[in-house]
């Protein structure tokens, strides 16, 4: 199915609320309720150059069709900017606040190009129907998964216009191994998005990955790390941003007090701290690839300006730019780019990405060379 502009910008918005169930694509963040779309910004899109005719710089209260919201993004040459209907909108900030609708799986696609499960939540709907990792998922009602773009994967498990309701269903064809096709009728479910993960080591390591910084990351990883450990891999791989609120809240927890970095908008700044007592002494190690994004960016560059941890991996995103919603007259929101954000020593890293400090080679396992890289740091005293 070929992609509308408009599609396009929502499937690189939407997939950060869709993460738990396909894992796949970048995203932009946005903060607040639905109701009213706060006049904070985020940190995903890019600079605005012009306004379309007839139309202010800030359209909110504006009566624009989708057609002229569209029209508006494409003058402004906003590739990030995007259109939600009212109802896109409170599914997208609900999914921003560590929650989302769907069946509880994840899927990636194989080099065969067959649609497999990789994860399942616990208690969701597709673990209930016995479905497990490693299952194939053949098609999604009458549709072979095999024949679709994951993104839109994405747009069938979470529902088509009218389908995007709790409780409404959805028919999946999956199959273990060489086994019999089952056919599986579940219910779509509003559940808890497990963004952060956490790993022990033998070796006294936590190894902590987080996905996205929807509501509540901060305060999970700061939970993780009340465990006993020697040492810390912050695993920011295929994170695709989301809340700098929680970026810097995350970044707090390794910093005492400063910079978390800035950002512009319209003319002035708005400078980024962490509070004081954050924990200095234990070895960090940043880990990050081509798909580390936006407030994942930001936090990877606090981190390495300050010298508090070493970025091990391949050259980030590139994406720090700031959006931030409006609410139109008839209750779609439309984001707009308003400007970008800095590290603590001033770099950008929109367009370029961040340059980690040890860098992996093409072939090499990225996550042993940052276990190596921490046993290179010591352990706290």
């Amino acid at each position: 199915m070929p992609e509308t502009p408009r599609r396009a910008r929502q499937v690189a918005t939407l997939s950060l609320v869709f993460g738990a169930v396909v894992l796949a694509g970048a995203a932009t963040g946005a903060w607040g309720d639905p109701s009213d779309p706060p006049r904070r910004p985020s940190t995903e899109a890019a600079p605005p150059r012009a306004v379309a005719a007839g139309v202010s710089a800030d359209p909110a209260g504006s009566a624009l069709s989708e057609q002229q919201a569209e029209h508006l993004l494409g003058a402004n040459g906003d590739r990030w900017g995007a259109y939600y209907s009212a109802q896109e909108y409170a599914e997208f900030s609900q999914g921003l606040g560590g929650r989302y609708l769907g069946v509880g799986l994840s899927v990636g696609r194989g080099e065969d190009g067959a649609t497999a499960v990789s994860q399942v939540a616990p208690a969701g709907p597709a673990a209930e129907a016995g479905i497990a990792p490693g299952d194939r998922l053949l098609r999604i009602d009458q549709d072979q998964t095999d024949h679709l773009p994951v993104t839109e994967v994405v747009a069938r498990l979470r529902g088509r216009d009218g389908e995007r309701r709790v409780g409404s269903e959805v028919t999946l064809a999956v199959q273990r191994g060489d086994g019999a096709v089952r056919e599986l009728r579940l219910r779509r479910a509003l559940l808890d998005s497990q963004q952060v993960t956490v790993e022990h080591l033998d070796t006294g390591v936590l190894r902590i990955t987080v996905r996205a910084f929807t509501s509540g990351v901060a305060e999970q990883v700061r939970a993780a790390l009340r465990a006993p450990h020697t040492g810390v891999v912050l695993d920011l791989r295929g994170n695709s941003g989301g809340l700098v609120e929680e970026a810097t809240g995350t970044a707090g927890i390794f910093l005492d007090g400063g910079s978390v970095g800035s950002y512009q908008e319209r003319g002035g700044t708005r400078e980024l701290t962490a509070p004081p007592g954050g924990d200095q002494r234990t070895p960090l190690v940043v880990l990050v690839d081509g798909g580390t994004m936006s407030a994942a960016e930001l936090l990877t560059g606090a981190l390495q300006d300050r010298s508090r941890a070493v970025v091990v991996g391949s050259r980030t995103f590139g994406k720090g730019t700031v959006q931030q919603p409006s609410r139109l007259a008839d209750g779609a929101v439309l984001e707009m780019t308003v400007g970008r954000y800095y590290t603590p020593a001033g770099r950008s890293p929109d367009g370029t990405g961040l340059t980690p400090d040890v860098p992996a080679a093409a072939a090499e396992d990225a996550g042993a060379l940052a276990l190596r890289v921490l046993a290179g740091l010591g352990t706290r005293a």
